[in-house]
């Protein structure tokens, strides 16, 4: 067996111990197995000649992110920002240990966790990359819970970053993604530069 598919073995068993489920089909799920199932099935269709730096990053990109829950720190933005940057570094410090004991190289390693800590983003294309396909699997898997949660104004700030956030390879696939009317509106609207919509989008 290679060390890419026994290192998929060992960071799904790790989501696989998630308590929190997800519906998928008519089977409950758990929700860090699917969540990594779907960002290496986005990778696979926006960037498929990945590396395997990359395809470990993606997969490994919210390893065991039920144990540090939000609530753990301040409910304020710094303490957001703060809950962020930490699981970051744990995810790829869990990883890392992951990929050591497949025989990953130090200088593997270091790459994966940069990427999975999305290291200098904005001029590393595969971090950007990785980028890309969290905002795909946000906007096609759970925007739609968001939404109920939340009204149209935060709604629309929401689309705005997540387009912020992706390439213009990212954003392509994003418009052409079966999105329902009203998210799929607003996504025109921002689109086009027009992202306050004015009443509910159909």
């Amino acid at each position: 067996m290679s060390k890419l598919a026994t290192a998929f073995i060992r960071i799904d068993a790790a989501n696989a111990a998630d308590p929190n489920v997800v519906l998928v089909g008519e089977a409950e799920r758990p929700a860090a197995l699917v969540y990594s199932e779907r960002m290496s099935g986005a990778l696979a269709r926006l960037y498929p000649e990945a590396s395997e730096a990359l395809r470990l990053a993606v997969r490994a990109q919210h390893i065991r992110r039920w144990t540090v829950p939000r609530t753990s720190y301040p409910m304020d933005r710094p303490g957001y920002l703060r809950w962020r940057n930490d699981l970051k570094q744990r995810h790829a410090e869990w990883t890392g240990a992951i990929l050591a004991d497949c025989g990953y190289s130090e200088a593997e390693i270091a790459r994966v966790g940069a990427l999975i800590r999305k290291d200098n983003m904005k001029r590393d294309p595969e971090a950007q990359a990785l980028e890309d396909c969290a905002c795909i699997v946000f906007l096609e898997s759970y925007v739609d819970d968001f939404a109920r949660k939340h009204d149209e104004a935060k709604l629309a700030g929401i689309l705005e970053k997540t387009w912020t956030k992706m390439s213009d390879h990212g954003r392509q696939a994003a418009l052409g993604l079966a999105l329902s009317p009203c998210i799929g509106g607003l996504v025109a609207r921002i689109a086009k530069g027009r992202p306050h919509a004015q009443g509910r989008a159909s």
